[in-house]
């Protein structure tokens, strides 16, 4: 590139006299933030708005085109934000070892250990999503609307009624990603029927929460639609008429892909005669948004990746829940969940949120909140989720 400068010193003198400006930043881009090195100059007839300490953004205003050099919140503040009803972590453990149906309790899969559950009520969480594998609870050979396991069903019961004797909320959770015994849940009638069973058993605790299915991949969005649609109206069917029920999307429910996933073009008609779903989103800070990397794309990736699904929440006048969310222990992923859970807070569309995950079998997993050692437990538990309980 030297010789490049060298050759063209001759024209130095005319582009100093008349050195054009930096582009402005278009309508709804970064204009500023802690770390934020970039142009802090709005285009014509938007504002740089301050959304928190990380995060400043060009919206339509208007007032005069204004730049980011106003004084940031302090360092631990969130200014005008609302706490979330749900906040606590996913328990995991029930649904592993997939492969082995149904597996042996204590060798294939295990079940929360309640001491977890002490630590993070301890710590001001009231919410624990509990994962669980279909297939143990309604086995295969009597299909999806046959009689329920019992000593599965009962391990389920045990952890939720510890959970809710707690005074705090349990999600239960069917990992399958709409899928049973290896295939895509198509009938919504048996879906229906399923549900229908399941929340008979827990109707009478108001502490429960039903998440309709972890995740559904590779399903048209309308499909998966449909199949929620007929969750709902057979978990109410139940009597089960005060407890929230959560509804997840096609493409892994990812806030960053919402829209064009398809699953904003429908999830807008749910309906529930109790007036009481949200719309269940995950979300991860990697690359690819998989959580296989501790790794985070930058300091402000939670909030962009969260910011189509908040406009489409409040223009469809939903509340939204975030589920899933995991990152690594270093200061660019801390600073990204810091920002999304403030922008959230904020927001006014948001009721809860997750961090995956704790569990008894996660190990040196980069994402474990798992007590005592986790490796989430010594930053990311501190710095990133206790500011905002």
């Amino acid at each position: 590139m030297r010789s490049l400068l060298s050759s063209v010193a001759s024209l130095a003198v005319l582009f100093a006299v008349a050195k054009p400006a930096l582009a402005a930043v278009p309508v709804w881009g970064q204009c500023g933030g802690n770390g934020w090195s970039g142009e802090t100059t709005c285009a014509s007839g938007s504002t740089c708005v301050v959304v928190n300490e990380w995060y400043h953004q060009c919206q339509p205003g208007a007032g005069p085109t204004t730049t980011s050099s106003a004084p940031n919140p302090t360092s631990s503040g969130c200014p005008n934000a609302t706490k979330f009803r749900f906040f606590g972590v996913n328990q995991a453990g029930a649904e592993f070892g997939e492969n082995v149906i149904p597996g042996e309790l204590g060798t294939h899969y295990t079940w929360p250990s309640p001491s977890s559950i002490d630590y993070f009520v301890n710590q001001g969480f009231n919410t624990f999503r509990v994962a669980f594998k279909i297939e143990r609870l309604s086995p295969p050979g009597t299909g999806l609307t046959g009689p329920f396991d019992q000593a599965y069903l009962n391990g389920l019961k045990t952890i939720v009624n510890y959970i809710t004797g707690k005074n705090a909320y349990a999600v239960l959770d069917p990992h399958n990603y709409m899928r049973y015994n290896g295939n895509v849940i198509t009938s919504t009638s048996n879906f229906q029927t399923w549900w229908n069973k399941l929340a008979t058993e827990f109707r009478s605790n108001t502490r429960v929460i039903f998440d309709v299915m972890n995740e559904p991949y590779q399903i048209d969005a309308s499909v998966v639609f449909n199949l929620n649609q007929a969750a709902i109206n057979g978990i109410r069917a139940s009597g089960a008429t005060s407890q929230l029920i959560l509804v997840e999307g096609t493409a892994w429910t990812g806030a960053w892909s919402w829209e064009s996933s398809g699953n904003g073009a429908v999830f807008g008609a749910i309906r529930d005669p109790n007036n009481n779903t949200a719309i269940e989103m995950h979300q991860y800070l990697d690359s690819d948004s998989s959580g296989t990397s501790a790794t985070c794309v930058s300091s402000t990736v939670g909030i962009e990746r969260l910011r189509v699904a908040t406009v489409w929440l409040r223009r469809n006048n939903l509340k939204g829940f975030l589920g899933e969310m995991g990152a690594g222990s270093n200061d660019v992923c801390i600073a990204a969940v810091k920002g999304a859970l403030c922008a959230m807070q904020q927001s006014g569309v948001w009721i809860g949120y997750l961090w995956w995950a704790a569990g008894p079998w996660w190990g040196t997993y980069f994402q474990s909140i798992e007590p005592p050692n986790g490796a989430s437990i010594a930053r990311i538990l501190p710095e990133a989720l206790k500011p905002f309980v």
